[in-house]
């Protein structure tokens, strides 16, 4: 949709249900690019199916192959997972509360205590509950966690992964995002507002690569919003999104021209989503700063944080393979002449794993394994074209 990604989620939604239009609600239901086929029986299910198929080969439609699963008594659909006994919280949403170890020091109560009771108005008899762990606060007592502090700290972690504090989405209203980054690990709550009450949809925690360790303050904050926002995508596209951060430089870099390069591409990743940016003091903040001071040694979050644009290479045009330049290298030592210095030494560096044995060209890989790079035939006749170009020679293989 080259026109914008503005207009582009809710101008698909509106082509998919005009092309759905008969099968929505009756046998169908449809999000953006993503489409579920329910049935009472496993022969209506197949009928139904052969309709839509069969509707998407008239319509021009492709369906991803990896991405399709087909007669399931139960999935997960937009985070929540659906079968007869109707829907239920997927256990990956609630894994970063689930799997929480119980505090070490006063500092970890103290907390723990702050996320708890942003919610304190949907759990019952809070202030009951809570009496051993606010007795670790007070001045002068030294920090015994006693059995009844860990039975009220599992009290209410189990109140934080339920209903009324967990609720499904409801995409008639905006969503928020609160985010927060510590020194090793970024935290982010996504939520809504029910009669004007704060409640939880899914909680996202991850630690910081080495890499991203060096990051300045200010880089990790908004590090924190992208990696919410990529999380969070199925929940929040095309909907009105509020992000609250306790880092009030993160508002003003959706403006400025002159930051750095890694950050103008992550503003720039932001332009997707009707995204608005709010300040929020840090001793308010405290469900986000919660999560970003949890040890995830437990938690098995290996999801890298998507950086790319989603069209990026929407209209891209390739005159020639990757590989047609290594080959014109190892034949006759030429470098486009229009490439930046920067350029040439990543080139020079990378060409050093080829090797060029006409008509085939080598890869030395990392096990150092010699393999030939096999193109497809219109691949091969490009390269074929480029490298007669180069050294006048015959290409065949």
């Amino acid at each position: 949709m080259p026109f914008g990604l503005c207009n582009a989620p809710a101008t698909f939604q509106r082509c998919m249900m005009s092309i759905f239009s008969d099968m929505v609600e009756v046998s169908l239901e449809v999000f953006m690019d993503d489409f579920s086929i329910f049935g009472p029986t496993f022969e209506s299910c197949l009928d139904e199916l052969e309709k839509v198929l069969k509707r998407c080969v008239e319509k021009n439609l492709v369906l991803s192959w990896e991405k399709s699963h087909f007669m399931v008594q139960e999935g997960i659909v937009l985070g929540h997972v659906i079968s007869n006994r109707g829907m239920e919280v997927d256990k990956a949403k609630i894994k970063v509360i689930s799997t929480l170890p119980p505090p070490k020091n006063v500092k970890g109560v103290r907390s723990f205590l702050g996320h708890a009771g942003f919610y304190r108005r949907f759990i019952k008899g809070f202030s009951v509950i809570t009496k051993p762990l606010c007795n670790l606060l007070l001045k002068d007592v030294p920090f015994d966690f006693t059995n009844e502090c860990l039975q009220a700290f599992n009290i209410l972690k189990e109140q934080l992964v339920q209903a009324p504090i967990l609720q499904p989405p409801d995409w008639t209203k905006p969503f928020e995002i609160m985010c927060d980054a510590s020194d090793s690990t970024i935290g982010s709550v996504l939520g809504q507002r029910v009669d004007k009450k704060p409640v939880v949809i899914y909680y996202a925690s991850k630690t910081l690569s080495e890499a991203q360790l060096n990051y300045t303050t200010t880089e990790k904050e908004l590090l924190a919003v992208v990696y919410a926002l990529d999380r969070f995508r199925s929940y929040i596209w095309g909907s009105k999104v509020v992000v609250y951060s306790d880092h009030s430089a993160v508002r003003y870099l959706m403006e400025k021209k002159d930051a750095k390069p890694r950050l103008i591409r992550w503003v720039l990743l932001l332009q997707e989503f009707d995204l608005e940016i709010r300040n929020k003091k840090g001793c308010e903040n405290v469900v986000a700063d919660h999560l970003s001071r949890i040890p995830l040694e437990g938690v098995d979050d290996t999801m890298e944080i998507n950086e790319r644009f989603p069209d990026e290479q929407l209209l891209a045009v390739s005159t020639a393979p990757w590989y047609a330049h290594f080959v014109n290298y190892l034949a006759t030592d030429s470098i486009p002449s229009h490439w930046e210095k920067k350029r040439r030494q990543r080139f020079m560096a990378q060409v050093k794993q080829y090797i060029w044995d006409e008509p085939d060209l080598f890869k030395i890989g990392s096990d150092q394994v010699i393999r030939r790079c096999i193109p497809d035939t219109e691949v091969l006749q490009v390269l074929a074209h480029a490298h007669s170009s180069a050294c006048g020679g015959h290409f065949s293989g």
